[in-house]
């Protein structure tokens, strides 16, 4: 194991301080006693140049009305250069307080009344529900799990397309099944969309994460023509694990999408932001990436060991590794019970959280997404609670 000046084995008690992960136990699982592995925060100290420049903010006192300065938007431009080889300018860049937030207004602003979009299951359960919630068509195209890995139904997913599809919403790298896009599928994506007149709007949340040193891709960087249909969202939030902060970055290069997002942005007076979103930015984007470069490595030795541990301990329950982020999509299939019963027993015997692999679509029956971004004590103690439970079948 690789030692670095972060430690990241640091178990930080985060119960009553208001947060969703560990604080609405009851709510989201019906008991408090869950070893809550599921929403897709980490339980880590965020860097330590954004912990500095909010506390140096507050001790200056006044926390008043702010804006996103040039600078910071220029780190942002310069990390995205940097490490994803892709050109943008901070002309190019808006924001939103978050990226589930762009995608509701994009949906209101580029699609019409009951207009069908297009989304790739199992994925992110705010795609389903926000399409259907803003009057819209939801339409899925099936990710096919094959011996190689994940990959794409194309005759399905062009068919899709070409029924009418307005939008279709990417998910890059992909939660939950942790793929990214290799620049052949991004291209072939973004020609059928071109092709049957579709727009594209790219979550790429997960995109610094990386891991194995495997490199993303932007949607909008592999061609000209694809970058002027595309908007893409981007945020430090899974990256610095500041999600708390609601600050995201939206890219458009085609001036007309990018006009009418901030017009309706700013009807809805969502483009203010937040002076602690502000003020971390720069820290995040032009001070932390050593940090950054140490989560990654740490969170592929927890993938790694868990990989191992199932594969050893409990065979039944398998999984693809994830190629980025700290998400691991869970198979219990194999285990023989059905999909209530794996839940019942993860939360009321082995008293894990998980995240049901059903609110990622239909598609996610056996699944359950667990959230590996935690100290490897904690790991090693859901993946024993379950083992535990398991075994006895």
């Amino acid at each position: 194991m690789r030692k670095t000046m972060y430690n990241f084995d640091k178990i930080i008690d985060r119960k009553n301080t208001n947060s969703i992960k560990y604080d609405s136990s009851k709510e989201i699982f019906g008991q408090e006693e869950v070893l809550p592995l599921w929403v897709a925060d980490m339980d880590f100290q965020s860097p330590p140049a954004i912990l500095d420049a909010i506390k140096k903010r507050a001790e200056h006192g006044v926390l008043g009305y702010s804006f996103r300065d040039q600078d910071s938007v220029g780190h942002f431009t310069n990390w995205v250069k940097r490490r994803y080889n892709w050109d943008i300018t901070p002309e190019q860049v808006s924001g939103s307080p978050g990226i589930v937030t762009a995608l509701a207004l994009s949906v209101r602003i580029f699609t019409n009344p009951k207009a069908k979009v297009l989304i790739q299951t199992p994925v992110y359960p705010p795609f389903h529900s926000l399409v259907i919630e803003t009057g819209r068509t939801l339409v899925t195209s099936q990710i096919e799990m094959t011996p190689n890995g994940y990959s794409v139904n194309w005759e399905d997913f062009e068919s899709k397309l070409a029924s009418g599809v307005e939008m279709f919403i990417l998910c890059n790298s992909h939660n939950p099944l942790g793929k990214m896009w290799s620049r052949e599928e991004l291209l072939r994506m973004g020609n059928l969309c071109l092709k049957h007149g579709v727009l594209i709007f790219s979550d790429e949340i997960h995109a610094d994460l990386a891991l194995y040193g495997n490199q993303h891709i932007v949607m909008a960087s592999v061609s000209q023509e694809i970058a002027m249909n595309t908007i893409t969202a981007m945020a430090p939030s899974k990256t610095f694990n500041i999600a708390g902060l609601l600050n995201s970055l939206i890219v458009s290069k085609s001036p007309e999408l990018l006009n009418k997002f901030n017009k309706e942005l700013n009807t809805l007076h969502l483009g203010m932001g937040n002076v602690i979103g502000h003020i971390t930015l720069s820290p995040a984007y032009n001070e932390s990436e050593e940090w950054l470069n140490s989560l990654v490595t740490y969170i592929g030795e927890n993938v790694d060991y868990a990989y191992d541990y199932l594969a050893k301990e409990l065979p039944t329950v398998t999984f693809i590794k994830p190629e980025s982020s700290f998400l691991l999509w869970l198979d219990f299939r194999k285990t023989g019970l059905s999909h209530k019963q794996i839940k019942e027993k993860l939360i009321n015997q082995a008293k894990v959280g998980l995240n049901d692999g059903t609110a990622f679509g239909e598609c996610g029956q056996g699944f359950f997404r667990m959230n590996i971004g935690a100290p490897k004590a904690i790991v090693k103690e859901g993946l024993e609670r379950i083992a535990a439970t398991f075994k006895t079948n």
